[in-house]
């Protein structure tokens, strides 16, 4: 059998999907001895995830606080550092909020998976992009699929990092279907645990060597929708200026 994946989980905040990951590579769980999580780095020093992480097992030795400097060549230089000094082969994104370094992004290529809250589409008009994060996605998606009266459900997603915010292409992804009482905290609280599933899988799939880009053949958002997905978007960062 090879030796596991060493990860690499990326956090800005609560770590909840870092946490259920650390527990599904302990024995027993569906990621033992595919993956290892050797190292956790977070933007946020105060970020609730890392509490998280050393409590499921992460060595506090091999925990990073490594936050945006200057420049993306300094931010990169130092996430490389760590990344190389850990040995990393895999590096996950869950509520990782910095955009990640160019430098990274290439020596990572094809190897660094990415969490996204909502349907993507990328290369066409979707729920991602700069700002698109945490509750001002669900926000966006439930304004947009009731004034549309279509596509009544939303998506957890698994998607390669790219050079810019949610640009990479999809690896994996399941829906949700949106209720009739839905707001944005009850669809977050909903979805939560099929990201944590999606995200495990993913990393499942990856160390299987199952790595194809899911394409969607239909357009998430019709050229005539568009201006409701930016009315969305727009109402979204005005409710949840905080994400």
């Amino acid at each position: 059998m090879p030796d596991p994946l060493r990860l690499a989980l990326l956090i800005s905040g609560s770590g909840s999907t870092a946490a259920a990951i650390i527990a599904a590579c302990a024995d027993g769980g569906p990621l033992y001895g595919k993956i290892k999580p050797a190292l956790l780095v977070s933007s946020a020093p105060d970020a609730g995830g890392i509490g998280k992480a050393v409590s499921g097992g992460i060595p506090t030795r091999d925990v990073a606080i490594i936050m945006p400097g200057k420049s993306p060549e300094q931010f990169g230089e130092k996430l490389l550092q760590a990344l190389q000094g850990h040995a990393i082969d895999l590096i996950g994104q869950y509520g990782w909020m910095p955009k990640t370094p160019p430098a990274v992004v290439a020596a990572y290529h094809h190897r660094a998976i990415n969490q996204h809250c909502g349907p993507l589409d990328p290369g066409r008009p979707d729920f991602g992009g700069q700002g698109m994060y945490g509750l001002r996605v669900h926000c966006a998606r439930l304004y947009f699929a009731r004034t549309i009266g279509r596509n009544l459900w939303t998506e957890a997603t698994a998607q390669l990092v790219a050079a810019e915010f949610d640009a990479g292409p999809v690896l994996h992804r399941e829906s949700l279907e949106i209720l009739a009482d839905d707001t944005p905290l009850s669809l977050r609280d909903r979805l939560l645990p099929v990201e944590h599933q999606i995200q495990i899988e993913t990393l499942a799939r990856y160390a299987d060597g199952l790595r194809a880009p899911l394409p969607r053949i239909t357009p998430l958002v019709l050229p005539q929708e568009q201006p409701v997905l930016r009315d969305a978007k727009r109402v979204a960062r005005l409710l949840f200026p905080h994400g």
